[in-house]
């Protein structure tokens, strides 16, 4: 396989990009082999970047056609002359990454730009699929398995951490005019949808609406955890400890009454640092044979089915690294 330390400089770029962007990531990516990281930092940073010009840019129907043009570009190997489509470029080429993907997380930004409503549940979880389902399939492919389980799995992390981040969310939305909560479970509860919008509060129905998608996220979290043993053992510590965190985020919701209308969930630098620590030495699960959620076997048939990766075993010398790491954080924790 083609190395993809072609653009040092591009790379470097990518990893800012999600070291500004997305700390929890780059957190847990401290962890990933060294090719593999910077595989995860473009893609990331291509994800980051596309969200950005569309959320923060003045004319987001212009910023989407303008990210298709960019993907064109990309999948042909002629990139514009910006580090992260060059780096994304190299990423495309190297491991065969399908465009099935990153059009489909483009899809889920468009509906983004429609404010759309989600009336059910499966309508929601049509929407997670495309926005964070596709970021955990894509990082499969770079991981070196292609299988219809490995891929299944972590489209089911990819959605309920996207779950995660909704109920955590939940009053920045609405004051930004955004609703992501299912329209039905809103009206179960009793609550007027367009009139949580003009005026969000931390009622008890809300609080029974979050909990309710915190809930319904568990079990996703259980199925997509578990095909972490199916990824290379070099790889598992990082896609675990990213799960926990996220799935710590949920906890710190239940301990805060279910409120994500006043205040807004964040895990601790010190707890972190622990998830790292469980995930390097917890037992890993057997991987579930679940079918993919229905909302996401589109992803799961867009990528060929090559075969399971080799996986080494994990040496001496990376047990005593992982160590060593975690010993710095601690000290750096302490810091603060």
């Amino acid at each position: 396989m083609e190395s993809t330390v072609g653009f040092p400089g591009d790379f470097d770029h990518c990893r800012r990009i999600i070291k500004d962007g997305s700390k929890s990531f780059h957190f847990a990516s401290l962890l990933l082999p060294n090719d593999i990281r910077q595989a995860a930092f473009a893609t990331y940073a291509f994800c980051r970047v596309a969200d950005d010009e569309i959320d923060l840019g003045a004319d987001p129907i212009r910023a989407l056609k303008d990210l298709s043009e960019r993907l064109d570009r990309i999948y042909r190997g002629a990139p514009r002359d910006h580090p992260v489509d060059r780096a994304f470029s190299t990423v495309v080429r190297t491991y065969d990454l399908p465009r099935t993907l990153p059009d489909a997380l483009l899809e889920g930004m468009r509906w983004d730009t429609e404010s759309r409503q989600y009336q059910s549940l499966e309508d929601l979880q049509a929407y997670a699929a495309r926005v964070a389902g596709t970021v955990g399939a894509m990082m499969t492919v770079l991981m070196g398995n292609r299988t219809p389980v490995a891929v299944a799995r972590a489209c089911d992390l990819g959605s309920a951490m996207q779950l995660t981040n909704i109920a955590r969310d939940v009053g920045e939305d609405a004051r930004a005019g955004r609703l992501y909560l299912p329209v039905q479970w809103l009206q179960d509860a009793g609550l007027d949808p367009n009139s949580f919008l003009v005026a969000p509060q931390a009622s008890e129905g809300m609080r029974a609406v979050v909990k309710r998608l915190l809930d319904l996220a568990q079990p996703i979290y259980e199925r997509g955890l578990s095909g972490v043993s199916l990824l290379p053992q070099s790889c598992q510590t990082s896609i675990l400890a990213a799960g926990k965190i996220y799935r710590e985020i949920g906890e710190e919701i239940r301990r805060r009454d279910y409120d994500s209308i006043t205040q807004r969930a964040v895990v601790s630098k010190r707890r972190k640092v622990r998830l790292l620590a469980e995930a390097a030495f917890e037992t890993r699960l057997a991987p579930s044979q679940d079918a993919a959620l229905e909302a996401s076997r589109f992803l799961v048939r867009a990528i060929d089915d090559a075969g399971t990766a080799a996986i080494d075993p994990i040496s001496p010398t990376r047990v005593n690294w992982t160590i060593d790491l975690f010993m710095r954080l601690e000290k750096r924790e302490r810091s603060y």
